[in-house]
């Protein structure tokens, strides 16, 4: 979860009662407002993620990418059941998908070292494999080249899945730029505050082609008998909706309230003012990455492409330099990465946002250099 500025509209909109719902609604008659929103939603997402196709949303980026799976293997009508997750997703997206696929008869692989690299997954690649996911940018923070990996994948006859950055979409290219089948990920960037882990908000997109795979609903536009605009529920592929043998998935809750901060949040914002976002946390963060890289006690690689997250090689365990920033300056470090990769010890990875200012970002810097003397 990140801490970006959301806008008073936003808590405005989703405030007001006609909306105050985290379900689709399934009376068209009485829910115009609410599938409308829906329906605007998936069509932003459909926008910032360059594909054909989205769903309402699920609950989450770790739920969304095991629908991901799942929706593979039923591309493959069964018949390949393998899923090759790169080691540098988000390592409770992978706990999540393997959490999901349990009793499916679904092989999860990957491998879990953070320097695989493209080349190596894509060696795995097999006629038993209905999907490799990757995570752009990853983990680490670190933008991926994601070059030919499509042309790669669909030669061998799988899927390409690329977990996103919504807010780094304003500045990266698309998923569907480079021929990805599917787009998800997090989207509690969009206009979602912190707030103790959740309810956040799942996107998923996909080629129009693997519509009718995609778990969750979707909302569409049409006419009615007096030629009116109207919005209704066009495809729910799920248990309760048609027969369990033909469901796309039996947990399929969207979250749509979240859906609706998001779609509020993008239109307020706008395609020049989410661009402006990335920016800001680009150039923000690449600040700060240099400003650490020239304390004599830490180390940031500076060689590799990364957007607003980096990891900083640190002198001492990253427990005592978090408990010594919380405690002695009131700031909250990063992210001690030994604990997911034990090879990583003494790591820590940082983010920054449009909301760490420059003062900020030197009291942190400042901060460091003075625990680590």
């Amino acid at each position: 979860a990140y801490h970006h500025y959301v806008p008073s509209v936003v808590q405005h909109v989703i405030a007001r009662n006609e909306f105050y719902t985290a379900y689709t609604p399934y009376q068209p008659e009485i829910s115009q407002g609410t599938l409308q929103a829906i329906f605007e939603y998936q069509t932003m997402i459909c926008e910032l993620t360059g594909m054909d196709v989205s769903n309402t949303s699920h609950y989450d980026g770790a739920s969304a990418m095991a629908e991901a799976v799942i929706m593979s293997v039923s591309v493959s009508r069964g018949r390949r059941r393998k899923a090759i997750l790169a080691p540098t997703i988000h390592p409770e997206y992978r706990e999540t998908v393997r959490t999901y696929v349990q009793g499916m008869d679904i092989a999860i692989e990957g491998g879990d070292g953070p320097d695989t690299s493209i080349e190596a997954l894509l060696e795995q690649v097999d006629d038993q494999t209905a999907c490799l996911i990757v995570q752009n940018p990853d983990f680490l923070g670190r933008i991926v080249d994601l070059a030919g990996v499509a042309e790669a994948v669909h030669e061998r006859g799988a899927l390409l899945a690329v977990a996103c950055h919504p807010i780094a979409l304003g500045m990266l290219k698309p998923p569907g730029a480079y021929d990805a089948d599917i787009a998800l990920g997090e989207g509690q960037p969009l206009g979602i505050p912190l707030n103790y882990g959740g309810p956040y908000l799942g996107f998923f997109a996909c080629k129009e082609a693997y519509v009718r795979r995609m778990a969750g609903r979707l909302a569409g536009q049409t006419v009615d008998n007096r030629g009116n605009v109207g919005y209704v529920l066009t495809l729910s592929t799920r248990e309760q909706h048609i027969r369990r043998e033909r469901a796309t998935s039996n947990i399929c809750t969207n979250q749509g309230l979240m859906a609706l901060a998001a779609a509020a949040y993008l239109a307020a914002l706008g395609k020049c003012g989410l661009q402006q976002v990335a920016r800001i946390c680009y150039h923000r963060a690449h600040y700060t990455a240099r400003a650490i890289d020239a304390l004599a006690a830490y180390q940031v690689d500076l060689s590799r492409p990364f957007f607003n997250e980096f990891v900083v090689r640190c002198p001492a365990p990253v427990s005592e330099i978090n408990e010594r920033l919380l405690h002695e300056y009131g700031i909250m470090g990063g992210f001690d990465l030994g604990r997911v990769y034990p090879e990583m010890e003494n790591q820590m990875l940082l983010c920054v946002t449009e909301m760490n200012d420059a003062g900020q970002i030197d009291d942190l810097v400042q901060a460091l250099e003075e625990v680590a003397s």
